[in-house]
């Protein structure tokens, strides 16, 4: 069994130990974990870092719209990638624009979309993610996953509640379709926060595989001011409560996964958690770098 030095955040003393099939368990995340892009200027300078083949997940801005996420999911596509693409349910028009983009993801063969409620305002022909949920898994839209939101760290207008009745709906839809999915956690920095969250969810039925989200090794002020910009304020909002946490951002250049990864080490090995999802703000170099240096 290894130990690692713990955070002075975690509320579980000063260690912890990683046994060793937590520890497999963590490096075949690390491993394995989907990059997610953001359609804006900086990514054309993330794709040479891209690994070949490697899982990417293409974020739905509300700037550039649904139809920017399809052009760059076809492009991935062509290029070998295995692209996940955003769909914003609040960008959605009605109930014939869901069919046609579900002709979509049959048409190119897509096996997974992630779906999200998105932020736009005033919304198109759907409100939330649940919804919009619902009309496509009528569809014949050919996929074989589809993944949804989760948020451990709250959300900044929607309460805790209703963000847990709207999880275990997806879940319910999700099942009565016979379609696999999972639900992917919003980036957040308190690995107690996470790990009670999830444990609170799994008491109360919630069996959807989990990808933890995680924020990739960005710069500490792109992290602040991207953070921001896209609507992770409130995830970031244990920094602003935590004098150590937010103490180590600014002594030091990036954020380095691990600082989430390990201390939840055995507790994703335990409660079902399946993936990362990498919040890399399209400084895909570096987080390439940490993977290298971590599977050593």
């Amino acid at each position: 069994m290894v130990l690692f030095r713990k955070g002075k955040n975690s509320g579980q003393g000063d260690e912890f130990a990683e046994s060793p099939e937590a520890k497999a368990h963590r490096i075949a995340l690390t491993r394995n974990y989907t990059i997610e892009l953001v359609p804006m200027k900086s990514l054309e300078g993330a794709r040479a870092h891209l690994p070949a083949g490697s899982t990417l997940s293409v974020t739905c801005s509300p700037a550039k719209g649904i139809e920017e996420t399809q052009r760059l999911t076809e492009e991935f596509l062509n290029e070998g990638f295995d692209p996940i693409p955003h769909i914003s349910a609040r960008m959605v028009r009605d109930v014939d624009h869901t069919r046609e983009l579900a002709a979509w993801c049959k048409g190119l063969g897509l096996k997974r979309v992630f779906l999200v409620g998105g932020d736009a305002d005033p919304p198109g022909g759907y409100f939330d993610a649940v919804k919009f949920l619902g009309d496509l898994l009528t569809t014949d839209h050919g996929l074989d996953a589809i993944g949804v939101t989760a948020y451990p760290d709250h959300h900044a207008f929607i309460s805790d509640e209703k963000l847990h009745d709207a999880l275990h709906a997806k879940q319910a839809l999700l099942n009565e379709a016979g379609v696999a999915g999972w639900c992917s956690t919003q980036m957040c920095f308190d690995a107690a926060d996470i790990e009670a969250w999830l444990r609170a969810e799994r008491a109360s039925g919630l069996t959807l595989p989990v990808h933890l989200g995680v924020s990739g090794v960005v710069d500490k002020t792109k992290l602040m001011t991207m953070g921001v910009r896209i609507g992770l304020g409130q995830s970031l909002g244990y920094l602003k409560k935590n004098r150590s946490a937010i103490t180590k951002m600014m002594t030091s250049t990036s954020y380095d996964p691990n600082d989430l990864l390990m201390p939840l080490s055995e507790a994703n090995l335990e409660l079902g958690v399946e993936g990362v999802h990498m919040y890399t703000f399209n400084q895909v170099e570096a987080t390439e770098a940490w993977r290298a240096e971590t599977l050593g």
